[in-house]
């Protein structure tokens, strides 16, 4: 193939994952992996460096600290230029749509061959949309007609506010939270206040509920 490859930046909290993905990469002409991270937010200081350019962000949605799907939001928010393809064990048609309405361009399966990844990297760096052969188009636009008119409840939070639920949700203490996010304790006590009453929930535990009911925590995280 002529012209110069693809560059992706890889964003998985799992080494071995990483390395692996590395090495299934390299062996596509077209493709080079320029830099990977373990960290979403290290993820992003990268990309607003500007040391490397990136085309294709590849990034597993189940991410600790900011999920793979706030990530690709920011990412799409702040830096258009680079198209994003998530990673997941998850084939649920909810991860797939927000995937999509975060401005996603490509949902692949972990257990995807690596033509399958390849190709969704390719087609993403064209400016198209892929999706994994297992995720049923016919059960995603099902899900569509189904929820598509309702609001969605995360589009009501901030950033911040999405970012300081999934830290709670994973069981962060405020002091976890403020040294996590270089806040001060009675902000992150303000945001989360907020938080529950823009939501209507009055403890901890509901707060922790809702992030999974809302998928932005998985409960069993052994992908």
């Amino acid at each position: 193939m002529g012209g110069p490859a693809i560059r992706v930046f890889l964003v998985d909290d799992h080494d071995l994952v990483r390395v692996g993905l590395r090495s299934i990469l390299s062996q596509r002409r077209d493709i080079e992996v320029v830099a990977d991270s373990g960290d979403a937010r290290q993820a992003l200081r990268l990309l607003a460096s500007g040391k490397e350019r990136i085309d294709v962000l590849l990034a597993d949605v189940a991410l600790p600290g900011l999920n793979g799907l706030e990530l690709c939001r920011e990412v799409r928010e702040s830096f258009p230029r680079c198209a994003v393809v998530m990673l997941s064990m998850h084939a649920n048609e909810e991860y797939v749509l927000r995937a999509l309405r975060y401005g996603a361009s490509g949902y692949v399966l972990k257990n995807s061959s690596p033509e399958e990844l390849a190709k969704a990297i390719r087609v993403a760096h064209r400016g198209e949309i892929y999706l994994s052969s297992a995720v049923s188009r016919e059960n995603l636009d099902s899900y569509l007609e189904r929820v598509g008119e309702r609001d969605q409840p995360l589009d009501a939070l901030t950033a911040r506010q999405r970012e300081i639920l999934q830290l709670v949700a994973e069981g962060l203490t405020t002091r976890e939270i403020a040294a996590r996010l270089h806040l001060s304790v009675k902000t992150v006590e303000s945001h989360r206040s907020n938080l529950m009453k823009r939501l209507g929930i009055r403890d901890l535990a509901g707060l922790v509920r809702f992030a999974i009911h809302n998928r932005m925590v998985i409960p069993d995280r052994d992908d």
